[in-house]
């Protein structure tokens, strides 16, 4: 069975006034019932991972490096994520795929070392609303599946998160239908690939425009395991919504 995870992508947002949300959440949520990340920018992992400290909240970031060291001015890798108490990272989301034009094989090089360094890679999917449009949608989420999916990744390593780009951030989400549609095709896409207990393990998360209104009905979807939350999730109290809804899902 897949993970439940509630995960936090902070995006380039957070200064060490932001670390009380963190403190609310974690006197919120000292058990919670599903699991819980949060990915803030660089500058804040280490000291929001002392904060967490043993507890139920995981840390990541938002990116690394395919190299473990190197003259690559302002990267960081894997090694350093571990380093400064990491435990999961953000691979080939659709603003690093389009403003930094990272391809499928640049995402599968970089989920090599991160689970290489023992972290979680979450690798990100989705479509643009021209490709939506044009009914492309399986077969460009079929082609970044293929290509930024290492080989020999298992469930405990690896995270989907499936962020159709046309909703990140704009308040739009697709259907219930179109949801189900692409999450039970990343599941047999898995499955296929890697068999049934890899695949079925995998936890498959949904982003784009997530928030405590829309949490519920997503979560009922049957292959969807969890969330990758942008803005939501820079809110105890809106994040707090959110996993409320997966812990009873």
């Amino acid at each position: 069975m897949a993970q439940k995870l509630a995960a936090g992508n902070w995006k380039m947002n957070g200064t060490e006034a932001s670390l009380a949300e963190i403190d609310a959440m974690i006197a919120a949520y000292p058990d919670p019932g599903c699991g819980v990340l949060i990915c803030p920018p660089a500058t804040l992992l280490d000291r929001l991972s002392k904060r967490v400290g043993s507890g139920p909240i995981a840390t990541g970031a938002q990116d690394c490096h395919a190299n473990a060291s190197g003259a690559h001015t302002g990267d960081i890798s894997a090694e350093m994520i571990k380093d400064a108490g990491g435990a999961y990272v953000i691979l080939g989301h659709s603003e690093r795929r389009t403003d930094h034009g990272e391809t499928n094989e640049q995402v599968n090089a970089k989920a090599v070392a991160a689970t290489g360094a023992g972290l979680v890679a979450v690798v990100c999917v989705g479509e643009t609303l021209e490709q939506r449009d044009a009914g492309e949608t399986l077969d460009l989420v079929g082609a970044q599946l293929a290509g930024s999916i290492p080989d020999g990744i298992s469930g405990e390593t690896l995270v989907v998160a499936y962020e159709p780009v046309w909703a990140i951030g704009t308040g739009r989400i697709p259907t219930i239908e179109q949801i189900t549609e692409v999450h039970d095709f990343m599941r047999a896409k898995l499955t296929e690939r890697f068999g049934a207990e890899v695949g079925g393990a995998v936890s498959l998360l949904y982003g784009g425009s997530v928030k405590p209104s829309n949490a519920a009905e997503i979560f009922a979807v049957e292959n969807v395991d969890g969330a990758l939350v942008g803005g939501a999730s820079l809110k105890a109290a809106d994040f707090g919504a959110i996993i409320d809804a997966l812990q009873k899902s």
